[in-house]
């Protein structure tokens, strides 16, 4: 596959973006919950239903060595695109969601203990925030949470009143999900080395939006899901340093994370196995590594230049429509845009909308603690990916403001 350096030629990789939604070409700005798939994706995870299919690391036949191939070439795709030492290093999980759990059961569950804090941010969504509550009942331990202001950036300023001494795990979003602010994790990640603590950094949007090399980041795991990039559903990554891993026990047993079996003891597989058990999706995986190979595909000097050119029309865009409020207006914004309309209820916006053919969110978006702090019972979001249009951002602004007028 050559350079993809023009967005007609980018487009034709997804026929999603070709369908008729309500007579009308479909707008798809719900990229911050699920990407549209490219050819490349879809057709590798048919080949692999309908041929390559035998369960990997278990057999000797022809099948099984395919698709061990595939999975395990995935593994080494995935370490070499966010620069990971060693491939055991990336452990494949259902996403980002089942990624923290299992920080936060096993990870969380043998180092925290009664009295000690997990610091997280007034940011964060649901998945960074449940889980660390589960453990913590468990274990005695308390959240600590550092806020936001009211442009939604964090208040940084505090982060020495945060590190305290009961802060045993920091865990926060790489990028809002909900205000699309690029968040000065390198910075949090030093600050807490420099007292022992180790950093968990939620990248399901920053793996889309950022080169992530998390050698440079210097934190000790990455998230993300496969399903935001590109690729299938039901498909992630876990990426942690490994002396860390070697040091936490397995989260599920059976399958392909035992070593030797008996009814008096088992031992357990060496990494990545050990965090893998059972019969993993390794058609799912094999297809998010082939994701990846498509995005790496595309220029990344497009991408940059076509992303901060949807960014600055749809802000300004935005900005015109009286009484909308837009949320996460800092630095380092990426096309991710939650905005509120006074008066109006943003479930009644998303679904207009729809009937003109654009896909928004509306909601709580899963961050329910974040758009209370902003005194809202809900918010509209229209998230962008590398194949939307300058001509869909203008469409949409038309029917934004013709559903606010039908409203109103």
């Amino acid at each position: 596959m050559g350079l993809i350096r023009n967005l007609n030629e980018l487009r034709e990789h997804f026929p999603a973006l070709k369908q008729v939604i309500n007579g009308r070409k479909i707008v798809y700005f719900d990229n911050g919950a699920t990407t549209q798939k490219p050819l490349c994706v879809t057709s590798l995870v048919n080949m692999m239903n309908e041929g390559i299919n035998g369960n990997i690391h278990r057999a000797v036949h022809e099948l099984s060595a395919r698709s061990t191939e595939l999975y395990e070439g995935a593994r080494e795709r995935v370490r070499k695109f966010i620069n990971a030492q060693y491939p055991e290093e990336i452990i494949f999980t259902s996403g980002t969601t089942a990624g923290l759990n299992l920080l936060a059961s096993s990870f969380g569950g043998k180092f925290l203990n009664e009295g000690d804090s997990v610091l997280l941010t007034e940011a964060e969504h649901h998945s960074n925030i449940v889980p660390w509550q589960m453990v913590c009942e468990r274990r005695g331990a308390k959240l600590k949470v550092m806020p936001v202001d009211e442009d939604g950036i964090w208040r940084f300023d505090l982060i020495e009143r945060y590190l305290t001494p009961d802060v045993k795990i920091v865990s926060v979003a790489h990028i809002s999900n909900v205000l699309g602010l690029v968040n000065p994790v390198e910075e949090i990640v030093s600050a807490a080395h420099k007292k022992g603590i180790p950093v968990i950094l939620d990248g399901a949007q920053g793996i889309v939006h950022e080169k992530v090399d998390v050698r440079k980041l210097g934190c000790d795991f990455y998230l993300f899901s496969g399903h935001k990039l590109y690729g299938p559903t039901g498909t992630g990554v876990l990426y942690g340093k490994k002396a860390l891993l070697e040091n936490m026990p397995p989260w599920l047993g059976g399958g392909d994370m035992v070593d030797t079996v008996t009814f008096e003891k088992t031992t357990y597989a060496a990494l990545p196995l050990k965090f893998e058990a059972g019969t993993p999706n390794f058609i799912g995986a094999a297809g998010m590594g082939e994701a990846i190979n498509f995005t790496e595909s595309v220029s990344e000097e497009f991408l940059r230049n076509h992303e901060k050119a949807l960014t600055g029309q749809m802000l300004e865009g935005l900005g015109k429509i009286d009484g909308l409020r837009i949320y996460g207006t800092g630095k380092g914004k990426i096309p991710l845009f939650s905005f509120s309309v006074e008066g109006i209820h943003p479930t009644d916006l998303a679904m207009l909308l729809d009937k003109m053919g654009i896909a928004v969110r509306s909601g709580m978006m899963c961050a329910e603690p974040l758009i209370r702090r902003f005194g809202c019972h809900g918010l509209l979001r229209a998230s962008l990916a590398m194949y939307n249009t300058s001509e869909e951002i203008d469409y949409f602004l038309k029917s934004l403001q013709r559903a606010v007028k039908m409203l109103t």
